[in-house]
């Protein structure tokens, strides 16, 4: 009897491989979501930008099925495996799409989004009239690099398109190699630096003046926009009337004149326009409208999230009396912490006070010896293998040429999900990228685009040339970009370094400002209590969250003799509370430190009734019958003012 052996099928395998592509999928939908308004964006946009995050996505799972299929001995499944046929057909669609999409498709969408003509079909011209001239700077650049190899080499088509593929990913390799080793020190060194509240806030406190003067100059050149835009709406004859549509439609979009901005900066407000409207014209004054909007919108974002983190920190540290935390009612929280209902104040004290802090010292420590093991090992693993940390936990076998397991196969991905969310807090920290950013339900669509080919980039592979993430690990760890900042006045930004270098907080750009600013904020700029606001910004979110026209105004605070009137005792101006200066304490000795407490004890303390009830003399009360011509007040230089002497 002859026994057939029948090849082994993987139907688990498949069923699971599915399920984790749909668990991708979704995720990245959600992240769509976060940063999208997806009813209000094309469909043109949506789908490449979610294979542009999908595709790469997709290698934390490839990889390590990639290692389970290649070491499988027919033994029986031990882990998750597909056929190399399948394997190998799901790595070309990923590389391929890949390459057209950052490429290709990707910035010519950016360009046709960011084109500012109405037609398709001059969008169509714009967009490639822009990648063409960085085309062919590129193509100019490879031609002098495909010469020198045909010299070197002769003309061998093989070579030539190994070389023309490694260039292609050459500056996605060089980028992920830098951002990655910015991720892997600034990971856990914020894990560290934000376990300290006092810390945390001191240091928003002193990023908060750049995200305000950002702010001011984002709502005056929109506001000077918008006063070119009005120009263009009164001429009803000329050429302006052939783009009278055209017009009505600047006008009409979201993001009208602020209601605050000549408040801010009233002088030359209003721009030039030239006699002749032209189509090239209008098309320049949409792309600018476009980008001082979403520029607008980006810093209202942030600037909103800025108060409520310091609103937020600022309560955990005045919580440390009373043992009992409560945030308010504010619409809009920095975490989702806040709004369960179940904790008490009691319980969220401790939870904001010792729970957090202690666990952001745990993964801080945790992830610094991860970040230590991965570069380890991508020094050492060309030189001695058998000593690498990764290869050690997940091929622990590799010399018997054993099958890599499913638990092989989760460390894997592990190290694989943990390095690519270090490339990505590279992308975040980063500000090298112009003005495009990522803003919550208001990205820019050339942004996301920039931002979706830019993920698509970071997804090379190589076996000697990540040995240099040494170097953007060794920048970051010593703060290197702190003193390339000051020459060339760019960088990454590190808002420690400005709290370091000027720990009393005086100054322009100083922490102390960034305090005041905030105060005024969360008080309504010095007209409105914070209890009475909610400790929301007085900026208006430019974000639609009720599914309204989305328009972005300044929301002002109500005027004086609107509010309802107080209780006598609650007439003292309620202002936010203040981070105890401990720099101040520690440079006073003992006589001054005794003499403020001193001070600030008879300013506080209440007068005695008896006081209260003592009536002056005539002379000292500016009584009217001694204040006449020829008075004692004469002896005295002057008129009396009433309750006071005049010494002359």
């Amino acid at each position: 009897m002859i026994s057939v052996s029948l090849p082994t099928v993987s139907v688990g395998s498949n069923i699971f491989f599915a399920l984790a592509l749909c668990l991708i999928s979704l995720l990245v939908l959600f992240l769509l979501r976060r940063f999208l308004t997806l009813r209000a964006t094309p469909a043109y946009l949506i789908f490449p930008i979610f294979f542009a995050l999908a595709l790469p996505a997709s290698v934390i799972l490839l990889v390590p099925i990639d290692l389970a299929s290649s070491s499988r001995d027919g033994s029986g499944a031990k882990a998750i495996w597909l056929p190399d046929r399948v394997v190998l057909v799901c790595w070309r669609i990923a590389y391929w799409l890949i390459f057209v999409l950052t490429w290709a498709i990707l910035p010519l969408l950016g360009e046709y989004v960011d084109s500012g003509y109405r037609e398709p079909k001059a969008r169509i011209i714009y967009s490639l009239r822009s990648n063409a001239r960085y085309q062919l700077t590129v193509l100019g650049c490879a031609t002098v690099g495909l010469v020198y190899v045909v010299i070197s080499n002769g003309f061998d088509f093989r070579s030539i398109k190994g070389v023309v593929m490694a260039a292609a990913y050459v500056w996605g390799l060089v980028l992920a190699i830098y951002l990655m080793g910015h991720g892997l020190v600034a990971i856990p060194r914020n894990l560290f630096r934000n376990a300290n509240v006092s810390g945390r806030l001191r240091r928003i406190q002193a990023h908060a003046p750049k995200v305000h003067d950002r702010l001011m100059d984002a709502v005056n050149e929109l506001e000077s926009l918008n006063s070119q835009v009005a120009q263009l709406q009164k001429r009803k004859t000329g050429t302006a009337r052939d783009f009278q549509e055209w017009i009505e439609d600047l006008s009409e979009t979201p993001g009208d004149s602020d209601v605050r901005a000549p408040i801010l900066e009233s002088a030359e407000t209003s721009g030039t326009v030239p006699s002749v409207i032209t189509e090239r014209y209008l098309a320049d004054m949409t792309r600018r409208l476009q980008r001082a909007r979403h520029m607008k919108a980006r810093f209202v974002d942030e600037w909103d999230r800025v108060v409520q983190s310091a609103t937020d920190l600022q309560s955990i540290i005045n919580s440390a009396a009373s043992k009992k935390l409560d945030f308010g009612a504010a619409p809009r929280r920095s975490s989702c912490l806040p709004r369960m209902k179940f904790l008490t104040p009691y319980m969220r004290y401790h939870l904001y006070s010792n729970v957090i802090p202690t666990l952001r010292l745990a993964f801080g420590a945790f992830f610094a010896v991860v970040s230590g093991c991965i570069v380890w090992s991508e020094l050492i693993k060309s030189l001695a293998p058998s000593v690498s940390a990764i290869t050690l936990t997940v091929v622990p076998h590799w010399k018997d040429e054993k099958p890599v397991g499913f638990w092989s196969q989760v460390i894997a991905s592990a190290w694989l999900l943990y390095m690519c969310s270090a490339a990505l807090v590279g992308v975040n920290d980063a500000k090298v990228w112009g003005n495009r950013a990522l803003v919550r339900r208001n990205t820019y669509g050339e942004s996301a685009c920039w931002y979706a080919s830019l993920v698509a980039r970071l997804t090379g592979f190589d076996f000697i040339f990540p040995i240099f993430i040494l170097i953007p690990v060794c920048a970051t760890l010593f703060n290197l970009y702190g003193r390339i900042k000051n020459v060339f006045g760019f960088g990454l930004s590190d808002d420690e370094d400005d709290v370091e270098n000027n720990p009393s907080g005086f100054g322009m750009g100083g922490w102390r400002e960034g305090r005041d600013l905030i105060e005024r904020e969360m008080n309504g700029f010095g007209s409105l209590a914070v209890s009475s606001r909610g400790a929301r910004s007085t900026w208006a979110s430019d974000r639609s969250d009720d599914g309204s026209n989305g328009s972005s105004r300044l929301r002002v605070p109500a005027a004086e003799g609107s509010r309802s009137p107080r209780p006598a005792q609650s007439q003292r101006p309620m202002t936010a509370p203040q981070v105890v200066d401990n720099e101040q304490e520690e440079e006073e000795n003992f006589f001054q430190s005794f003499a403020h407490r001193m001070r600030n004890t008879f300013e506080t303390a209440n007068k005695p009734q008896w006081i209260e009830n003592a009536h002056l003399p005539r002379w000292m009360s500016g009584d009217n019958n001694t204040t006449e011509e020829g008075g004692i007040t004469r002896l005295f230089g002057g008129s009396a003012v009433p309750g006071r002497l005049r010494l002359g």
